[in-house]
């Protein structure tokens, strides 16, 4: 605007605009990398190109469990209602072969003994309402079957076979969907970030786990995979390369008892991928790393499985998880409030390898995090005494009655001294 009023030169503002621009540090970050498992367990990938459609027609009962809730009531709908239909078309059918829709039979019927494949079945209408009723097995008494047709009676046999068929399938789809294994696993939680500090002299790759529910997952195991992008020495590519890394536990059979959160260790040795990765190596490596937790619902006994995954982003060089167990009147109490919660710890920058080649390294972090804690002490100590100090010297100015008086005293001499008490 004053560019155009003429008060400044417009070679001016634009040669400043092109200075600032300069000055403004240009930071392009990195493009993301694509999770393979999401932090909720869902996984991240998307099947094209499928030629073989069929299969998925071979297993209809797991097809049907698989969809989502709205196709699966539309499903539910339409076969109940496809199935009257089709059946109300053939009793309609068998009553106007017999001759139950004309309406010269009703004047013969006081004449002569007339029987109807079906009493009260004389238009479609009436042919539908009587098939949910025989589907179903309401029966509301105004319209039944005969002996007078055996083809009715073949028909009464089939609808019932039908309807059978299509009660399991469909009931036992709902139920498969209501209990299925991934419902359990909403209440299986893990820390939003992992973190990697010193336990028992070694580097280790931890994370907290645990179960929102009263009712126990027993069996419990929890594996860890890294996928990242390799390539093999001959030139191949792989760009999901899954390696299985070990979980310290103490127990043989690698199984967990989670009636309370847990915090899993993966010790970083020579087995480990994490081996020759060091802090500032992570923000740069490429990789992910997925937990995933099995066993059996006690309340159930179906078998789930809780699944998530901690990119280089989410995992923290040299913090603890806070302890969030206590004892309260004798009963252990949980603080989920503080289930992600971390604290700064001492811990050595490098590598693992590099850790168990200079074993020192160790040792002087922990010294010079016993000084700095120590130094911190001092310093804390000192402001407390500043403003113990400050605040007594507030409290003598503002308050009157704690200045001390002055006295004088007169010497024999008939001179006067003064002095305080």
């Amino acid at each position: 605007m004053l560019a155009r009023k003429s008060i400044i030169p417009e070679e001016y503002v634009l040669a400043r605009i092109a200075a600032e621009n300069l000055r403004k540090p240009r930071i392009r970050d990195r493009p993301r990398k694509a999770r393979f498992i999401a932090k909720n367990g869902a996984c991240n990938l998307a099947h094209k190109n499928i030629r073989e459609q069929g299969r998925f027609l071979q297993d209809i009962f797991t097809t049907l469990v698989d969809l989502k809730w709205r196709h699966t009531l539309v499903i539910f709908t339409m076969s109940f209602l496809c199935s009257w239909l089709l059946f109300a078309m053939m009793w309609w059918l068998v009553a106007f072969a017999h001759g139950d829709m004309d309406p010269s039979t009703e004047s013969t019927t006081n004449s002569t003994k007339w029987t109807p494949c079906v009493t009260c079945v004389r238009s479609f209408t009436s042919a539908f309402l009587f098939s949910i009723e025989v589907q179903v097995t309401i029966g509301f008494g105004g319209r039944m079957m005969t002996e007078e047709c055996p083809l009715a009676i073949t028909v009464l046999i089939l609808q019932n076979i039908v309807g059978l068929i299509i009660n399991a399938v469909m009931l036992g789809c709902i139920f498969m969907k209501t209990a299925q294994a991934h419902r359990r696993a909403e209440t299986l939680i893990f820390s939003r970030q992992a973190v990697i500090a010193v336990r028992n002299g070694k580097l280790c790759f931890m994370f907290r786990v645990g179960d929102l529910r009263k009712s126990m997952i027993i069996s419990a195991s929890v594996r860890i995979q890294v996928v990242r992008k390799t390539t093999t020495p001959e030139g191949e590519v792989i760009p999901i390369h899954q390696v299985d890394i070990p979980v310290d536990n103490p127990i043989e059979s690698n199984n967990i008892f989670l009636v309370a959160p847990l915090i899993i260790c993966h010790i970083i040795d020579k087995r480990s991928p994490l081996y020759d990765i060091s802090a500032a190596d992570l923000a740069l490596q490429d990789l992910e790393l997925i937990v995933i937790l099995e066993g059996v619902v006690e309340t159930t006994g179906i078998t789930t499985q809780a699944r998530t995954s901690y990119i280089a982003e989410e995992i923290l060089w040299g913090h603890r998880f806070v302890p969030i167990v206590t004892e309260e009147e004798g009963v252990y109490s949980v603080d989920y409030s503080k289930f992600g919660n971390t604290i700064k710890v001492a811990a050595p920058r490098c590598s693992a390898r590099e850790l168990d080649e200079k074993p020192s390294i160790l040792i002087q972090t922990l010294q010079k995090s016993e000084l700095s804690h120590q130094n911190s002490l001092r310093k804390r100590n000192s402001m407390r005494r500043n403003n113990s100090i400050r605040r007594s010297n507030s409290m003598r100015r503002t308050n009157p009655s704690l200045i001390v008086p002055k006295v004088q005293f007169i010497t024999p001499e008939g001179s006067q001294s003064a002095s305080e008490t």
